[in-house]
């Protein structure tokens, strides 16, 4: 392995100076301190002293018999600690506060709570391992980490937290270690441990540095056998004990002692080099010049139990000059023995008070010279808080590491001509990764029973991502490939294109034996939920990577390797809290939407927030119809009315103006010939889309085409069958006459204006723009849509006529049509006009889910800017987002609507910016951007369901208030 070894000069000079020259157990009011530990020290007897080296187990998930032996010990050998191990954080903290109430003494509490309190406790929160973090850049957020531990441990009543494991990982086949190092670096672990320590002690819990000397460099378990570290002193110093060192100058509390044999220090190698005095107290406390407290590791472990019997050990633990026996047998035994050493002098009075008097002022600075209960009140809340969460997303954001990217394949950046698959390797879960990738753009899980099979399918695919998912449950389960995998790996490389993720220790790539083919080499380092959903985000640039490898891959990637991706400006997921929301806010929309389902306004609804570029919030609710058969999912469309105005019509209009074809002031008449000798040939561009210019509302094509005596569509107009006369498809099984979009358009064109000029909103020139487009580009507006923005923006589900490209099971009924198509409406658009051009328009047809809205939203809200690629010049968005008619009352910008100018109105919640705009959809649905907030917000649902009648939605403006409650969610202007 690749290890850097810092140059050995004037050892004895640099350890000197490194030495702590104050103790870091004292406070800064050491007077106070002093009075409160010589207080307790003059009143101690012999037996309390020896009792207050004692840490022993404690668990809350045994029975009441179990409690009462801890209970028994405390009360008759005068314990002065614990460490809580497996169980839940309520019944551990009434243990604590039993515990404490019976000690005359003040108990200090031990933990194991390396990677959070989840290494011992159930209902408690999990952050990464340490290898993962190994890997950032960014110290602060390690010292965040620290911090949040320590407010974790402080709020069970924990005063010293048995971390940072500071082990420099120079062996992967340790199997011990290993993912609990920061790596085999020790600059890196140093300053790692440094900021992880400066955290957790701001929280007046103790850190502990461990395994010292250094468990790093074996491949033997302490648990199980006494480990050999057979390395030179020079080895030792600019490895090993270089973090040390390093802690040492920066004020850590305690240290713990690992049982390992050191013949370099220690010429009786089987002595443990917890009870070695040559490693204790010669090369620790005096050559080290460490003044904190010094605890063993656990006593229990074979690496020193089998050295003597319990009592003996424990004898020479103190012998060598600890100050705490962590988890010793033979309590009564040992302090028998311990009792006798003094009173027969083998151990001083000057040694057993130095040891106690280090105990007693960790104690008080850890707080308990003013101790307090536990607090059971919201106890579970305060230990899972959100900003947990923010903080787990921000180290796995800044952990995962880019170690080859040829071909420029990460991240992801043409989404229209990618057709991209996904192939599993290894036996955990990978749901969430999957779910994520499929929000950017549809991949496809590509598996078979045999290589062949799977090499086959893969030939339609241009993009290959490989996922390596291996346990997370804890850091010491398995990673490596099995000969099979890297077989269909090298197979699967060699024949495609592929990028490579691992959610497995960065060890896992050791088995690799070439990385030739593999063009982009990926490493998350975790399977957890939170590093497979960061990944997917970054392999698509919505986020960036930015980590480096903590530890080396042969020849093939040093350590410290890593190229930072770019970011593409494609919409991220988080939680609300990241970008200065309130979850609990949030939340009341779920309240909002459960009495929108049961007051029956709509049978269900989708509902997505985003801000800052991240959606926060995205729930769906209740049914599709009130038969309640099918839950609405993230993933199902719904038909978005006339959002497709800004969505379908708009952008193709934006686009043919950019591109000269039209300009604002250009008369309908120019780009419509239709219009050419009507009233409405001077009409110019900005007016009609202003909603200004005097243009009806709408017209209801399909009347004329329905049969006066049976109120059903006309045979003259329909069929049930497609043929060349009856092409136009406007529902299930109903065919309209070919020619009769001619007569719509002359519909539009014999439609009277209104008398005078005033605000009217109006759909009639997205009609026109329908034909204007096809004969402009040659191509049908869905397909220039598709391949103008919708393609390239990943937004798979936003599309005219779904069922050309989806089940039907995914898309929600509108209404059942009881006066025009006589059906159940699903997956045909709603708004008959539309219907009457095949599902193809700019004022109704589109649908789509919530989180395809938002791209485009979100791209609109950049200006035009989004996945790396523009599709809008600023100037454009920032034209067509813009009143010009406001004097007149008009708040509509062109084609976008906009906050009210009328307060009675109720476009807008009326608590968004002049800035904002979106648009609402007569089925239900609603869209908003505000630039000023950064807020995106999409609302979609059915209340049209079972009728249009079902107005109840529209009645309470619930689309406006679910706005209000986001807009209150926004904390950090507060």
């Amino acid at each position: 392995m690749n290890t850097r070894i810092l140059p050995l000069i004037f050892v004895f000079f640099i350890t000197f100076m490194n030495a702590q020259e104050e103790s870091p157990l004292d406070k800064k009011d050491t007077y106070g301190q002093n009075i409160w530990v010589d207080s307790i020290m003059k009143s101690m007897t012999i037996d309390e002293k020896i009792g207050q080296l004692f840490m022993i187990p404690a668990y809350s998930n045994r029975d009441a018999q179990h409690e009462a032996d801890v209970t028994e010990l405390i009360n008759k050998y005068h314990i002065g600690g614990l460490v809580f191990f497996q169980g839940t954080p309520e019944k551990e903290a009434k243990m604590t506060n039993n515990f404490q109430k019976i000690s005359k003494i003040p108990l200090m509490l031990g933990f194991d709570g390396e990677w959070g309190l989840d290494m011992r406790l159930d209902n408690t929160y999990r952050f990464p391992w340490n290898m993962t973090l190994g890997a950032i850049q960014d110290e602060s957020l390690i010292e965040e980490f620290g911090e949040m531990l320590g407010k974790h441990h402080s709020r069970l009543g924990i005063h010293v937290n048995f971390a940072p494991v500071v082990d420099v990982n120079i062996n992967p086949a340790n199997p011990i270690i290993g993912n609990r190092s920061f790596g085999e670096d020790p600059r890196n672990v140093a300053s790692k441990a440094v900021a992880f320590t400066k955290g957790m002690q701001s929280q007046n819990v103790l850190a502990n540095a461990k395994h010292f000397p250094g468990h790093g460099d074996t491949d033997a378990d302490s648990h199980l056998t006494l480990p050999t570290i057979p390395f030179s002193r020079q080895r030792l110093d600019s490895v090993e004990l270089y973090p040390y060192r390093e802690l040492f100058k920066n004020g850590l509390a305690s240290i713990m002692v690992a049982h390992l044999s050191v013949p370099e220090y220690e010429p009786n190698t089987a002595l443990p080099s917890s009870l070695s005095k040559n490693i204790v107290t010669d090369l620790l406390k005096e050559k080290m010049g460490f003044k904190g407290l010094i605890f063993t590791d656990a006593l229990n472990m074979k690496g020193a139990a089998n050295f003597s019997s319990p009592a003996e050990i424990n004898l020479e633990v103190i012998k060598a000059g600890n100050d705490i026996l962590l988890m010793p047998l033979d309590i009564p035994e040992s302090i028998a023995k311990l009792k006798k050493a003094v009173t027969d002098s083998v151990i001083t009075t000057k040694r057993l008070d130095e040891s106690v008097k280090k105990i007693l002022k960790a104690k008080y600075w850890a707080g308990l010279n003013n101790y307090k209960p536990i607090e059971l009140k919201n106890l579970n809340e305060d230990l899972n808080g959100q900003d947990a969460e923010v903080l787990h997303y921000k180290l796995v954001e800044n952990a995962t590491t880019l170690l080859k990217n040829e071909l420029d394949l990460f991240p992801v950046k043409d989404l229209a001509e990618a057709k991209i698959a996904y192939v599993k390797l290894g036996d955990a879960d990978n749901t969430t990764f999957i779910n994520r990738l499929n929000d950017y753009t549809q991949v496809d899980v590509v598996s078979g029973k045999n290589l062949n099979d799977v090499i086959k399918k893969l030939k339609e695919y241009n993009l290959v991502i490989i996922g390596y998912h291996k346990s997370n449950e804890s850091p010491w389960k398995g990673f490596k490939f099995s000969n099979k995998e890297l077989v269909w790996l090298q197979e699967i490389a060699r024949n495609n294109r592929v990028i490579l993720d691992v959610f497995a220790s960065a060890y896992s790539l050791l088995d690799i034996k070439t990385f030739t083919n593999i063009e982009s080499v990926f490493v998350s380092y975790q399977n957890s939920i939170i590093s497979q959903d960061i990944s997917a985000q970054q392999i698509f640039g919505a986020l960036s990577a930015k980590g480096r490898l903590p530890v080396s891959i042969h020849n093939d990637f040093a350590v410290g390797s890593g190229i930072n991706s770019s970011n593409l400006y494609r919409l991220s997921y988080g939680v609300p809290e990241s970008v200065g929301m309130d979850t609990k806010k949030l939340e009341r929309i779920d309240s909002l939407a459960q009495e929108v389902v049961k007051d029956k306004m709509a049978p269900g609804m989708q509902v997505l927030v985003a801000r800052k570029g991240k959606v926060v919030y995205r729930k769906s609710f209740g049914y599709h119809t009130d038969k309640q058969e099918t839950r609405v999912q993230n993933t199902h469309l719904y038909d978005l009315a006339s959002i497709t105005k800004i969505l379908g019509g708009l952008p193709l209009i934006m686009k043919a103006e950019e591109e000269g074809r039209f300009n604002l002031e250009t008369p309908l008449a120019k780009l419509f010939p239709i219009l050419n000798n009507t009233d409405k040939k001077d009409i110019s561009i900005k007016e009609a889309l202003s909603h200004y210019g005097r243009l009806k509302s709408w017209i209801p094509y399909y009347l004329k085409t329905m049969d006066s005596a049976t109120k059903k569509p006309s045979d003259k107009f329909y069929r049930h069958s497609r043929s060349n006369d009856f092409s136009i498809k406007v529902a299930n099984k109903l065919y309209l006459r070919s020619d009769y979009k001619d007569s719509m358009y002359q519909a539009i064109a014999d439609a009277p204006l209104l008398t005078r000029k005033r605000y009217k909103y109006s759909g009639l020139v997205f009609y026109l723009f329908n034909d204007y487009f096809t004969k402009e580009y040659n191509q049908t507006m869905d397909i220039l849509d598709d391949n103008f923005f919708y393609k390239p923006l990943g937004a798979t589900t936003l599309t005219y006529n779904p069922l050309n490209k989806f089940s039907e099971k995914i898309i929600v009924p509108t209404e059942r049509d009881l006066y025009f198509r006589n059906q159940l409406l699903r997956g045909y658009v709603h708004d008959q006009g539309a219907a009457m051009f095949g599902g193809v328009n700019g004022n109704a047809g589109l649908f789509s889910n919530s989180n395809d809205v938002a791209k485009m939203m979100q791209m609109y809200m950049q200006e035009g800017y989004y996945g790396g690629k523009r599709y809008f010049k600023a100037e454009t968005l920032r034209m067509f987002n813009k009143r010009y008619y406001s004097k007149n009352n008009v708040r509509r910008g062109l084609g976008f609507d906009k906050p009210q100018i009328n307060p009675k109105e109720k476009a807008s919640c009326g608590c968004v910016s002049s800035k904002s705009f979106g648009h609402s959809g007569y089925t239900g649905t609603y869209t908003w951007a505000d630039p000023e907030s950064e807020l995106v917000f999409v609302f979609l649902s059915n209340r049209v369901y079972p009728t249009a009648s079902n107005s109840g939605l529209v009645k309470h403006n619930i689309r406006t208030i679910a706005q209000q409650i986001i807009q209150d969610a926004i904390v950090d202007g507060d």
